[in-house]
């Protein structure tokens, strides 16, 4: 019974119910072939590989179900100010003067470096030039559904607008199947930049082609406000008027969701994604998760992009989501541990259409593995896995990441790519930026 990959000597949290003092998994062919206690482990022929964890906790990479990794760039470019000032003032100038597919391939690498680097092995990434950042997931060995940018007004890789949906099909029809990690999809920004038509064009596409879409909704009140003006209903309203709803893999933020609205996604289907770091810097307000659970609405966590969050790790993230949906609903019991976790693997995959491959290690899953250092002051003792993952964790606890069975970060190393190299470019690409 020989692995292409086998991982042991740690304690395996292969998801909820499945919690081992001393486990073992076994990769081949890309996918989780046996994983469970070491003792219960049928020793046979001996592996192609061992990654010894040396007592650190081993668990599934974590799924990042909403960024803009190219975006990079832009980290710290604007802060302090509401979503609007920040979009039009500065960052839609921004993109317009710098984003092009060599600035999005080089600070897309940077994005995947740093993700992995924090444990996140699986990414959904809506921005421009996107045939770019499936090249560079695909460089940096890392899980990705990376959707084409859509907006009513000229944007990079679109400098007409009239041409935006000849840009998503070539787009789709080049990247469909070429990397092995990588799948595509659409992302129409949102219901105020992206009119009824556009929005029809988008979901029309996606069902085509097969592929998943995405848009930002409900995110600041300034957006209700302006959708309700526009077309005489709220966002989620204005989708399902328009017959788009239904078939649309997730929404993005979902902070001002009515009762009503929740109800209806519910009913679609269409699951949601939050970011609460970002709608905690951009003053957005704070999705009700507890009450679109209940709805039975599927729910998975993203960073939002490096420029509002501003970083990329998905452990930041399950301790924010927690602390902020207890302090929210003013009850420590609103957002377990366990509970966050699931929404950050199980939930974030099922909202990128991944249900099945990633966020476990069980047979048949995909071999995407964390190693934390085993000895960091933190995390000891350590109880419980899941506690310790959302409430004491630091993305620089990581060191070890494995994606398909193939070790892409060892020792804190990126092995991939020449990540220092990459960020002397984003660097000095930066200082350009700065100067104007």
């Amino acid at each position: 019974m020989a692995g292409d990959l086998l991982i042991k000597g740690g304690r395996l949290w292969a998801g909820a119910g499945l919690d081992w003092p001393r486990g073992v998994v076994e990769i081949k062919a890309g996918r989780v072939s046996w994983a469970g206690a070491e003792a219960d482990y049928p020793w046979a022929e001996p592996p192609v590989e061992v990654l010894d964890a040396q007592g650190g906790l081993v668990f599934p990479g974590l799924v990042n179900a909403h960024t803009h990794g190219a975006m990079t760039l832009f980290r710290g470019l604007a802060d302090d100010m509401t979503l609007e000032n920040w979009l039009t003032g500065h960052i839609f100038p921004a993109e317009a003067k710098w984003v092009n597919p060599e600035m999005v391939e080089l600070c897309t690498l940077l994005a995947a470096g740093e993700m992995l680097l924090s444990g996140t092995t699986t990414v959904c990434d809506g921005y421009f030039c996107m045939k770019a950042a499936a090249g560079a997931y695909a460089r940096a060995g890392m899980r990705a559904v990376v959707a084409q940018g859509v907006v009513d007004f000229p944007a990079p890789g679109v400098p007409n607008p009239a041409r935006k949906m000849d840009v998503c099909r070539d787009f789709l029809e080049d990247c469909c199947g070429v990397h092995a990690l990588v799948k595509p999809g659409l992302f129409a920004h949102s219901c105020y930049t992206c009119g009824p038509t556009t929005l029809r064009a988008v979901s029309e596409m996606a069902q085509a082609y097969g592929v998943p879409w995405f848009t930002h909704l409900a995110e600041t009140s300034q957006e209700v406000r302006e959708v309700r003006g526009r077309y005489g209903r709220p966002p989620a309203l204005h989708l399902e008027q328009l017959g788009v709803l239904e078939g649309l893999t997730a929404v993005v933020h979902g902070v001002w969701l009515t009762p009503g609205e929740m109800d209806l996604l519910a009913g679609r289907g269409v699951a949601v994604v939050s970011c609460e770091e970002s709608n905690m810097k951009l003053g957005s307000g704070t999705a009700d998760l507890p009450a679109l659970i209940r709805r039975g609405i599927t729910v998975g966590l993203g960073t939002d992009g490096p420029a509002s969050n501003n970083d990329l790790s998905m452990i930041g993230e399950l301790g924010a989501t927690s602390r902020m949906t207890k302090l929210d609903a003013m009850d420590p019991t609103a957002m377990p541990a366990a509970k966050t976790l699931e929404l950050a693997t199980l939930g974030s995959a099922r909202a990128m259409g991944l249900t099945g491959l990633v966020g476990r290690l069980q047979p048949g899953y995909a071999g995407d593995v964390v190693v934390l250092q085993p000895k960091a002051p933190h995390l000891t003792p350590m109880f419980d896995p899941a506690s310790a993952l959302v409430n004491a964790c630091r993305a620089a606890d990581v060191r070890h990441v494995v994606v398909e069975g193939e070790i892409v970060v060892r020792d804190r190393r990126v092995l991939t790519f020449d990540l220092k190299a990459v960020m002397a470019e984003v660097r000095a690409l930066a200082e350009k930026v700065r100067r104007g």
